[in-house]
């Protein structure tokens, strides 16, 4: 089955392809060439993920899913959320979103977080289903590791050692937001193609 992955994201659309697995074929924006930049306009990660499945779809008409994730931190109120990859400014900078991060954090003594991703899938027939998925941890006082992206080297999940950034992509995939809400997706496919 052929899907479209609405993202630009070569990270991302690499640890989608690796947990769908054989019998699915995973294509991104870059693939079909449509470059042109979505607004995420949403104020939750549901609408954000809901924009662009559909603004894909209406050009496309392919089966297509979008995702938006989001790290809900308990003490900044759940901050920096829907605004995850610009939270230090318009243009995304990993470092300086972590940095900004453990700034805002700094005397905290309550670091508690979850990422949290969501899933909008529409099918062929224009059918809309959403999931998501998310994984509690908390955030280090410090950057941890070298793999991974985005704010993976401060993110300790629960009951680990290691930061995300730490594990190998098998690992991380194992027990991720978008591994568990990617494991749904797949199960919900399968089931509605009968197989």
């Amino acid at each position: 089955m052929r899907i479209l992955f609405a993202s630009h994201n070569p990270n991302k659309v690499k640890e989608v392809q690796a947990m769908l697995g054989a019998g699915f074929e995973l294509v991104s924006l870059t693939d079909i060439g449509l470059h042109e930049d979505i607004p995420e306009t949403g104020s939750t990660l549901e609408e954000n993920a809901k924009i662009k499945a559909e603004h894909v779809f209406a050009k496309t008409k392919l089966p297509v899913f979008a995702d938006d994730t989001g790290l809900e931190v308990e003490a900044l109120s759940g901050a920096p959320g829907v605004y995850s990859a610009r939270y230090a400014g318009s243009e995304k900078s990993d470092a300086k979103n972590m940095a900004k991060l453990l700034r805002e954090l700094e005397g905290k003594p309550n670091r508690k977080a979850q990422f949290r991703t969501v899933f909008h899938f529409i099918n062929s027939e224009g059918e809309a289903k959403v999931i998501e998925g998310k994984v509690e941890g908390e955030i280090l006082n410090s950057i941890r590791g070298e793999k991974g992206f985005g704010y993976d080297p401060i993110f300790l999940p629960e009951g680990k050692n290691q930061s995300f950034a730490e594990m190998s992509r098998e690992a991380k995939n194992e027990i991720s937001h978008r591994g568990r809400a990617l494991r749904k997706l797949v199960e919900y496919l399968r089931s509605s193609q009968g197989a």
